[in-house]
């Protein structure tokens, strides 16, 4: 039995990563790349329009909406433009880039500040707040995304992958937050989002310009090779720094996680007391200074030997350092925090419990409705009896009903109402007329039936 070698398995492992095949002649993916990179007439009046989706989607907290704003957006086109120009040195079409991608960021802010001026919505939603705090991950997003982009428009076959890096990217939503936070002068939206936009920005380029290497793109420029040797590190220098704060906020956001992660924790092993439950937990922590707030209500506790003991235990999950605050319901400052800590719970289950009385009570009153029609009905023949024996003595016995009727054909139901009547004697054409006549008078209803039963 012949066993491949290793160069063997090298050639087949390297096969399946070969582009030669599947990728476009550098000058026709690059003519793709700067006609994307104008940004006049059709291009800046989608722009314009769709940011104002993206604003209404993160005004209404639509994830859809917003989704479908990015995928309508131009903006890829200058960014994957000015990576395209790193790599290859064409410093006019890098200066050509950067100077639409400004415009474009530029109406795109003003747009979106002035649709939130307007608007009459300035609640900061979910979607809003997660464009304001930029974390390494967007860093990984936005590298990753733009390979796929470079990649995807150098090669023969499109895909859906140019939709999904602008959907995966999200350039649109923080410009659309950046002018929300200059609309209602939040400046702690407008430096995050404008952040989060920065870093989406450089490491798409900075994909682009790694893949255009990678693909062996010859280069524009060989007059001047310590200028390309200068822009190349200044974009190098640009991304590191960059991942600098992302770094740092992702730090300090995997510290507050797991911060909470083990205040969640204590509380749900330590706080275990007969008579005593748990009402309401707090982990805030900023900077060093950490607080754990606990709301008990139920039988109370020595407070001092109970915060003294439970401190003790705090380094057991990772919690040294920080304070332990435990409020018991029956003390009157306890009482008023534990009551507004469960303030909108409270709320939230009044709500239910209206919106299920009301319903029941809309129910009672049709039930209600119905049984008294019914009970009309049923008395109405001993009611009109009297008249009848003066006004008509032909009729013998009557009974008022109501009956549902459905057309064969379309299916439509209808009400009937139902006179069963037996006559002494047979009443003629006109007779009949003045007896269904006053019938109808008599139980104020437009049209009856009258049905024979003799």
């Amino acid at each position: 039995m012949n066993v491949p070698d290793i160069n063997e398995w090298k050639n087949k492992l390297a096969a399946y990563f070969d582009l030669s095949s599947d990728l476009l002649p550098q000058e026709d993916a690059e003519t793709v790349i700067r006609e994307g990179v104008s940004f006049r007439g059709t291009n800046i009046i989608i722009l314009i329009i769709a940011i104002f989706i993206a604003s209404l989607g993160l005004n209404t907290n639509s994830t859809a909406v917003i989704i479908g704003a990015m995928l309508i957006s131009p903006l890829m086109g200058p960014i994957i433009g000015i990576g395209l120009a790193v790599g290859i040195h064409d410093f006019d079409l890098m200066k050509r880039s950067f100077r639409n991608l400004m415009a474009a960021a530029f109406f795109s802010i003003i747009t979106s500040c002035i649709y939130f001026m307007i608007s009459p919505v300035n609640e900061g939603h979910s979607e809003l707040l997660a464009r304001t705090s930029p974390t390494i991950y967007d860093v990984f997003i936005a590298f990753f995304g733009g390979a796929a982009g470079i990649i995807a428009i150098s090669s023969k076959v499109k895909g859906n992958v140019i939709p999904g890096v602008a959907i995966a990217t999200a350039l649109m939503p923080p410009l659309c937050t950046v002018g929300y936070g200059l609309a209602t002068f939040q400046m702690t939206y407008f430096f995050g989002a404008l952040f989060l936009f920065f870093i989406n920005s450089v490491f798409i380029a900075c994909a682009t310009t790694i893949g255009v290497k990678i693909m062996n793109y010859h280069v524009k420029d060989f007059s001047n090779p310590e200028r390309a040797r200068r822009v190349r590190n200044i974009v190098y220098t640009i991304a590191i720094l960059t991942m600098i704060p992302a770094g740092y906020l992702t730090y300090r956001m995997f510290q507050q996680s797991t911060f909470q992660t083990n205040c969640s924790r204590f509380v749900e092993q330590q706080f275990n007391f007969d008579g005593t439950q748990v009402l309401h937990s707090s982990a805030v922590m900023k900077g060093n200074n950490k607080t754990l707030t606990v709301s008990l209500i139920g039988r109370a506790l020595p407070q001092d030997s109970l915060v003294l003991a439970l401190t003790d235990r705090l380094p057991d999950y990772h919690l040294g350092g920080t304070r332990l605050k435990i409020i018991q319901g029956e003390s009157s400052d306890g009482m008023f925090n534990a009551t507004q800590a469960t303030s909108t719970m409270l709320r939230d289950m009044y709500q239910v419990t209206q919106n299920t009385i009301n319903s029941q009570r809309e129910t009672i009153d049709s039930l209600r409705m119905i049984n008294e029609t019914i009970c009309r009905n049923d008395t109405m023949g001993a009611t009109i009896s009297p008249e009848l024996k003066v006004l008509f003595p032909e009729v013998a016995d009557i009974a008022i009903t109501r009956a549902i009727t459905s057309n064969v054909e379309t299916g439509q139901l209808d009400t009937l109402n139902v006179a069963l009547v037996h006559y002494s004697r047979p009443m003629n054409y006109t007779q009949t007329e003045k007896f269904t006549k006053y019938l109808e008078a008599r139980l104020s209803t437009k049209s009856i039936r009258i049905v024979p039963t003799n």
